[in-house]
């Protein structure tokens, strides 16, 4: 019997592969977000103690408290400034990087299901040729059957 053996079988794998690479490279990105999400957060709260700390305190050492919190804010409304876009600006990739999977997901889900039309075509075509030579055998040993039982007869 004939093995099943598919053109197109080179185009999925190289797809499958690329998938594979691209759900990877989604992951890091994805990593590198929750990393930029965190250094945000923690840089907020920084902010938000360094206030709390400010309030609690009386006099003169809030006074001198309050302007290292001023000259050391604009530092920190920077910084945060910088993660905003950053975070922004990954979010972007990552819904780019989603797409471009999504649209490799859909296009390999086409060629399998390709693959199992073809394959489908292949076994009935296979099963019709097995049956044609189990019809031929048949007829074949019938005919010889007939033959002999003619050749018996007086």
């Amino acid at each position: 019997m004939k093995k099943f053996v598919w053109r197109l079988q080179r185009v999925l794998d190289i797809k499958e592969k690329t998938e594979q690479n691209k759900r990877l490279e989604l992951l890091r990105l994805t990593e590198k977000l929750a990393m930029t999400q965190g250094q945000l957060m923690a840089a907020r709260r920084i902010l938000n103690k360094m206030i709390d700390g400010l309030t609690a305190k009386k006099g003169m050492r809030r006074l001198n408290e309050q302007e290292f919190f001023m000259k050391y804010s604009d530092t920190i409304n920077e910084r945060i400034d910088r993660l905003k876009k950053k975070a922004i600006e990954l979010e972007q990739q990552q819904r780019e990087k989603i797409a471009e999977l999504l649209k490799i997901r859909r296009f390999k889900k086409a060629l399998e299901k390709l693959r199992a039309k073809a394959k489908r075509g292949f076994l009935e075509e296979v099963e019709k040729l097995e049956q044609k030579q189990s019809d031929e055998r048949a007829i074949i040993s019938f005919t010889r059957k007939m033959a002999k039982f003619a050749k018996n007869m007086p």
